[in-house]
């Protein structure tokens, strides 16, 4: 039975409901990945089985499109082979540089990423990123050994019975049971959950889309992932269904999971591999490992999460 849809009240009201301030400590800044035990990593290398090892990341491309919101993706060749010698020594090398968070490429969010009332994840104060200095708190290199646990895909498109969700299009707490039951798999205490809207496949057969507007969870979803303790979730658009109906929280998943639950996003994922691979093995459940680059004091970090059967 679907849920009244939440007020705004409702949702400003998680920001202390859900809260998980304090949980592991007045000085965490791991927040749900605290959720990943041992036990946990164990079990998720148990998951490894055919030895199959699948990409969950979008190709950095760079181009101006319409959903590239920032800076494009900057790419400049310092040596080539070009005029590489016949003979003896040569090389390459090249200058990458990336305004990721976005909408175009696979990133994760650190817990600095988002604010709420001046304040990050765990009551820190948002002054704490600075231009000189950065991020000095809630960075990413809090993620430093990385993320390896037990992965769930949710295939969203098959229990609406679509090949992508359109804009403006929610994700509600009836869906992912409804996934859960369709592909015989529950999501668990510490899991990486992966959603598949068909964002990404929507972007690859008709072009960028164009902003604003995009499916994703809706706010109704928060008291479900806090219940469920998810660690991690993993987006083909970027969590927040556009326009989230909260025109005075913009993105709900963001600004209550990031700064109340300390809850990682890894947004603008590709799950497009992953789903076929799930389809031919009748397997919903995998090893989830990814590993942010360790940028001194960033807000996040470009990554290519891989989902290992």
């Amino acid at each position: 039975m679907a849920m009244p849809i939440p007020t705004e009240e409702d949702v400003l009201g998680w920001m202390t409901a859900l809260s998980n301030w304090g949980r592991w400590g007045p000085e965490d800044e791991l927040g749900t990945l605290n959720l990943i035990t041992p036990e946990k990593r164990v079990q998720a290398g148990r998951l490894v089985r055919e030895g199959i090892s699948v990409t969950c990341s979008r190709l950095i491309v760079p181009e101006i499109a319409a959903d590239v919101t920032s800076i494009p993706p900057l790419h400049y060749m310092m040596n080539t082979g070009e005029a590489a010698p016949r003979r003896g020594p040569g090389g390459a090398s090249d200058f990458i540089g990336l305004a990721f968070h976005g909408l175009t490429i696979t990133h994760l969010d650190s817990l600095c990423h988002q604010f709420w009332d001046g304040q990050m994840y765990n009551g820190k104060p948002a002054s704490l990123v600075t231009v000189q200095q950065k991020a000095t708190a809630g960075d990413i290199d809090k993620a430093q050994h990385g993320v390896v646990t037990r992965g769930v895909l949710l295939d969203i498109t098959h229990v609406r019975g679509k090949e992508w969700l359109e804009a403006g299009e929610g994700v509600f707490p009836e869906d992912l049971e409804a996934a859960e039951a369709a592909q015989g798999v529950q999501v668990e205490a510490g899991d990486a959950l992966l959603l598949r809207l068909g964002w990404c496949k929507r972007r690859q057969q008709i072009g960028p889309p164009i902003p604003p507007g995009r499916p994703g969870l809706h706010a109704a979803t928060l008291p479900w992932l806090h219940q469920r303790s998810v660690s991690i979730i993993v987006a083909d658009a970027s969590h927040d269904v556009d326009p989230s109906g909260y025109p005075n929280i913009g993105l709900p998943i963001h600004k209550v999971g990031i700064v109340a639950m300390g809850l990682w996003l890894l947004d603008a994922a590709n799950c497009e591999a992953l789903v076929d691979v799930c389809r031919r093995l009748s397997r919903w459940e995998f090893m989830f490992v990814v590993a942010p680059l360790r940028f001194h004091n960033a807000t996040g970090s470009p990554v290519n999460p891989l989902a290992i059967f």
